[in-house]
């Protein structure tokens, strides 16, 4: 097994096999070999592509016969099990959905295999995608690779922790609220939520409730999430949601000959946050100013007025519950605990639900008058680095909080739509990694991947991976 080649970043790898310096079988192999050496203590992969090293060797005869390759052939992925992968179990989370077996790919996957990476393996989480920690009645729970009894997060907690082990170099996640960035905060790789429908949700369940679904690239270097999204971005044609073409950008852009402008802040009213959490925010806002940009303290007005978190929750009960009820019916000795809590919730009424999307449109409103003035802003991912498993409450500064609020900074994102990105740049005092989140205006993908990009050429944590 070779652990350099498991901890390269897919981009590196992609540039071995076009030069031949190494073969894609090799890099599948050691890939392979990883999984078969850590994974029974992390439970991360699920399900493994028994097509993979096939397509590995027909890679590498591509490469030799100067076959015209695309920018990641022959690079093994991994794929989260709420995605449909052709031929390749795709079970959910949940025995409901057990020895299910795609016909087709999501559309995601579809643009990763068309770029020529090759498929590697299936990746855990919640029942349904519906809860902050990766655990389920199929496939078990995942554990931290930094530290076995903390959770890694969910809903792609399992596409977090298989990245962070070098059990992959790069996978495909879902997001409703927390799902791609919160699990890369807590084991310190790095997850990109786009603009709500950049990249189509064909192919990739639940879709309910379909405005806050995203499905983003997952990674360990910021050009590696650049180049995961801008294969897959784009419409499909069957996902109403994707119509904006995969070229219309309104970032900043490298070129634009003005510092960056950007915002922080670690509360604005969405709640406690561990001192050291907001530590690791003040330090990487100092990093940009350092290095160039305009950086000053903000508060986000709308944000004082209205949680974000306390709206989502009213709101998306009445969409989900149906849902969910549907697919349980008959199976009710097969639910879990998320969806015996969700069909267990009471309804929201009407005259709640209504004013949750009045204070959506009112959070929307905010940033849309912040970004006259900013090009980005800098703020926690999580109030807390990795919790330990299954808690219900959580003490954050002092103060004790329902679980839930490991949401609160990253769920204005979904219900805005705006891009989100997660990347780590600090530790904890027990060793485990801190993360800080960067967003900008619907659209403006550059502009994030470059605030980010800038941060991570100072990060004080590059290239540091959990010791299994």
């Amino acid at each position: 097994m070779d652990d350099d080649l498991v901890y390269r970043d897919a981009t590196d790898l992609a540039a071995l096999i076009r030069s031949r310096e190494v073969s894609s079988v090799e890099i599948v192999q050691a890939h392979l070999d990883r999984i078969e050496a850590v994974n029974p203590s992390i439970n991360a992969v699920v399900t493994l592509n028994d097509s993979a090293l096939a397509a590995a060797r027909a890679a590498d005869e591509a490469v030799a016969s100067g076959t015209d390759v695309g920018p990641l052939h022959g690079v093994p992925f991994t794929v989260k099990d709420s995605i449909d992968t052709a031929g390749v179990l795709t079970q959910r989370g949940s025995p409901i959905f057990g020895g299910r077996v795609p016909t087709a790919d999501a559309t995601s996957v579809a643009r990763m295999r068309a770029a020529g990476a090759v498929l590697l393996a299936k990746t855990n989480l919640p029942e349904f995608s519906y809860s902050t920690e990766s655990n389920n009645l199929l496939t078990g729970r995942t554990n931290n690779p930094w530290n076995l009894d903390r959770t890694p997060g969910g809903s792609s907690g399992g596409e977090s922790a298989a990245i962070a082990a070098g059990m992959s170099p790069i996978g495909l996640g879902t997001d409703l609220a927390i799902s791609v960035r919160g699990p890369a905060a807590q084991t310190g790789i790095v997850a990109l939520k786009p603009t709500h429908g950049r990249i189509p949700m064909t192919g990739v369940w639940p879709r309910v409730p379909r405005r806050d679904w995203h499905v983003g690239p997952m990674a360990r270097s910021i050009r590696d999430l650049a180049l995961g999204y801008s294969l897959m971005a784009g419409p499909d044609g069957r996902d109403a949601f994707a119509d904006t073409p995969a070229d219309l950008d309104t970032g900043v852009g490298a070129g634009s000959g003005r510092p960056l402008r950007v915002g922080w802040f670690t509360d604005s009213g969405l709640g406690p946050v561990d001192p050291e959490v907001a530590a690791t925010v003040r330090a990487a806002a100092q990093a940009l100013q350092d290095a160039g940009a305009h950086v000053e303290p903000v508060t986000i007005a709308a944000l004082e007025r209205d949680n974000p978190l306390a709206a989502f929750n009213k709101q998306h009960v009445m969409e989900l519950k149906p849902a969910m009820a549907e697919v349980i019916s008959g199976h009710e000795d097969e639910m879990f605990t998320m969806s015996r809590a969700m069909l267990a919730t009471p309804d929201t009424s009407i005259q709640d639900y209504v004013d949750a999307e009045q204070a959506f449109e009112r959070i929307r409103d905010g940033y849309t008058e912040y970004f006259r003035h900013f090009d980005a802003v800098l703020l926690p991912v999580l109030p807390l680095p990795a919790h330990a498993h299954g808690l219900s409450e959580l003490v954050v500064d002092g103060q004790t909080v329902d679980a839930t609020h490991v949401q609160a900074y990253t769920v204005q994102f979904n219900i805005t739509g705006m891009p989100a990105l997660s990347m780590r740049f600090g530790t904890s005092g027990d060793g485990l990694p801190i993360g800080v989140q960067i967003a900008a205006a619907r659209h403006a993908e550059s502009t994030v991947l470059q605030v980010a990009s800038l941060l991570e050429s100072v990060s004080p944590v590059r290239g540091l991976h959990p010791q299994l």
